[in-house]
């Protein structure tokens, strides 16, 4: 089992930057992959970023602006989300899955309770 736990969501103004921060329980982080993905109200979940030993993925709605990393030793993956729009308002969800990425909320196993982000104009 893995327990995942979000921080860093907020209220912020279009143009910041907000650092999002998840907590991954177990001796095996090393070798999962973890995803960034954010629900909007009344819309689908979406994937924002992956990044496993396949390299960094990212939606094409974020792409020059969040970039996701790890640190193993502290079994942490990040979320840093520069200029942001308030297209960017969501849950933002951390998960995880064992070996590649995917995309899809479908190929993940194991999931955060998800940290509010709020972009004002």
């Amino acid at each position: 089992q893995v327990q995942l736990v979000e921080s860093g969501g907020g209220l912020v103004q279009a143009g910041d930057s907000l650092r999002l921060s998840c907590a991954a329980s177990g001796r095996t982080f090393s070798s999962y992959a973890m995803a960034w993905f954010r629900q909007a109200p009344g819309k689908e979940r979406e994937f924002v970023g992956a990044i496993s030993w396949g390299g960094r993925y990212y939606a094409d709605s974020v792409k020059g602006r969040f970039t996701i990393s790890r640190d193993n030793a502290k079994n942490t993956v990040y979320l840093q989300m520069n200029s942001l729009k308030p297209e960017d308002t969501a849950v933002y969800y951390c998960a995880a899955r064992p070996g590649y990425h995917g995309f899809d909320v479908d190929s993940y196993d194991y999931w955060g309770q998800g940290t509010q982000v709020t972009v004002s104009s």
